[in-house]
């Protein structure tokens, strides 16, 4: 089989990731597949925070002032879960749409672009035998999360790629008919 296609195939979001995660050079390459993605009228609407190290400590902090200040009813077990999510993988990539006024491109679009952006960020760790896995959640897709994590009033949080290696047992791919999701007009 094609070993492009083998790659899309073969992606999965793991359980469990773990050091090593991606050297900076490795990363250049995925951030390049990443800016491969569809991008009508070359909007250029992807941008993305790398965070590693102490920078998961701020991610931490962020989550945990973004959860005390909006969530209600906010329970200490969820709060110590929204404080402990960063540190879930060694590397996170906060996948970021910067939004441009544009007579022929709208908004979706422009987030559109850059979900195909993540996808092939996936797509390229998992070439490098590394892996990833998409998060959303109240951290994305609100307009409030973006002045805790410094971003313009035009940035939208579309999610957060969890980036390592992958331990442990694996998730077994399930088979796909592919029937069941298509319709041929012919």
């Amino acid at each position: 089989m094609n070993e492009a296609l083998n790659n899309i195939l073969l992606r999965n979001s793991p359980r469990e990731l773990s050091e090593p995660f991606p050297s900076e050079d490795e990363m250049e390459k995925v951030y390049q597949a990443a800016l491969r993605a569809p991008d009508h009228a070359w909007q250029r609407p992807s941008r993305f925070i790398e965070v590693t190290g102490d920078g998961l400590k701020k991610l931490s902090a962020a989550f945990e002032d973004f959860a005390k200040e909006n969530i209600e009813n906010l329970s200490d077990e969820i709060l110590k879960r929204y404080i402990d999510a960063p540190y879930r993988a060694p590397m996170i990539i906060i996948v970021i749409s910067e939004i441009k006024a544009h007579p022929k491109v709208p908004e979706i679009e422009q987030m559109l672009s850059t979900a195909a952006a993540a996808e092939n960020i996936l797509l390229a760790l998992n070439a490098l035998n590394y892996a990833g896995m998409w998060r959303t959640g109240v951290f994305a897709l609100n307009d409030k999360i973006s002045s805790y994590l410094g971003l313009e009033d035009n940035q939208k949080v579309l999610g957060y790629l969890y980036v390592g290696t992958p331990v442990g047992k694996q998730k077994n791919i399930p088979e796909m008919n592919s029937s069941e999701f298509v319709t041929k007009w012919i």
